[in-house]
């Protein structure tokens, strides 16, 4: 089945005005699928939505809107309107501060918990609903090897990644038997803008083993109906990032939802 055919008629991409979001909205263009743009600058997104036109055809709309703030999905439910989002992508949800958890003053760390957490939890079950409905849809959701463990610097981003995972299997089970697909994508390092801009503020020259944000939305689009995890540059069957490869971690998801379903009821 084709992309347009399995996620369209619309996608919505947080976080779209560049690296890997941006490439998701360039891709699903090619492909014919428009994009509903979401992310904080204005003018990136005003550009991305000309060249998407001009290069694809495709007419994408696009909104610029903090996912900091707590009426993030009111403002996006009202952007997107009626239109049927068939690919929910959420690709913001990096983490600005790079310091230590005292360092920073406990407004900068909850808005990160309310872009990468709440608003991510909240756009999934606004939008997975009609999805569950018609049988079909797909939801991404970019995630960082520091959803694995923490280390210094890291506290409350890696808790936020390590949210992101355990969602991610739990939702991939729960909409598997309805026909949505659902794949977190965990990236290592990554050649984006705000990488480089990481690696120029600290002196550094980019790392050889570094994936391509066009690489990255091509394998994250590819391994969708695969789900529930992807790590980049790592087979199925191969562990590294943690010590389970994604193949194990499924196996334990599928194993774990019988028992539950038996428990709740659900009729997994």
């Amino acid at each position: 089945m084709s992309l347009q055919k399995r996620y369209g008629p619309w996608a919505l991409v947080l976080g779209a005005s560049e690296g890997t979001g941006r490439e998701f909205a360039r891709q699903l263009a090619a492909e014919g699928i428009p994009s509903i743009l979401i992310a904080r600058r204005e003018a990136p997104l005003e550009q991305l939505k000309a060249e998407i036109a001009q290069e694809y055809g495709v007419a994408c709309i696009n909104a610029t809107i903090d996912l900091a703030h707590g009426d993030a999905l009111e403002r996006i439910v009202a952007v997107v309107d009626d239109r049927e989002v068939g690919l929910l992508i959420c690709n913001a949800g990096g983490d600005p501060n790079g310091k230590l958890f005292l360092d920073v003053p406990l407004s900068a760390w909850l808005d990160l918990i309310q872009r990468n957490v709440m608003t991510t939890m909240a756009v999934c079950h606004h939008f997975a609903g009609p999805m569950r409905t018609r049988g079909q849809g797909g939801i991404l959701l970019l995630n960082s090897g520091a959803c694995y463990g923490g280390a210094a610097t890291m506290g409350p981003y890696s808790g936020s990644k390590a949210f992101m995972l355990g969602f991610a299997e739990g939702l991939w089970a729960d909409l598997q038997p309805h026909g949505v697909d659902v794949l977190t994508l965990v990236l290592g390092r990554t050649d984006t803008p705000e990488f480089r801009r990481f690696l120029a503020e600290k002196g550094m020259d980019m790392p050889e083993d570094v994936w391509s944000a066009e690489a990255v939305a091509r394998l994250g689009l590819e391994r969708l109906p695969h789900g529930p995890i992807q790590n980049v540059g790592q087979a199925d069957d191969q562990s590294g990032m943690s010590p389970q490869s994604a193949a194990e971690r499924r196996a334990r998801v599928v194993a774990v939802s019988k028992v539950t379903a038996e428990l709740y009821g659900t009729g997994h």
